[in-house]
């Protein structure tokens, strides 16, 4: 493939990242937005979070949604929110999701 073109390839996609999020500080900056919108705002990365992590906890390999019993990711999905919702912290909620899927998965519990 030609140099160029890889070259040209990675600027474009640096600008198409980039851009989208310096129109709307360009935009914005030095306005006052309306309560309603800054609380709408706040809801946005929790919903795309959501968005994008529950198709992985509830759609199995075979293409059908699976909450039952062993679903390992999914029990341990629902014990890690509540420990990030309990103590707000990163770190808790990283180690316990992390340990809950191993020892899941050392007593061969789940898919």
């Amino acid at each position: 493939m030609d140099q160029g073109l890889i070259f040209w390839t990675i600027v474009g996609m640096g600008v198409v990242t980039y851009l989208p999020r310096l129109l709307p500080t360009l935009f914005l900056s030095g306005r006052n937005l309306h309560p309603l919108i800054i609380a709408w705002l706040r809801l946005v990365p929790p919903a795309v979070l959501a968005a994008m992590l529950m198709p992985s906890l509830l759609v199995r390999e075979s293409g059908r949604i699976e909450p039952g019993f062993d679903n390992l990711f999914l029990w341990a999905a629902l014990i890690t929110f509540a420990v990030a919702w309990k103590w707000q912290s990163l770190f808790a909620t990283v180690l316990v999701g992390m340990a809950l899927v191993a020892l899941g998965r050392a007593l061969g519990w789940g898919y």
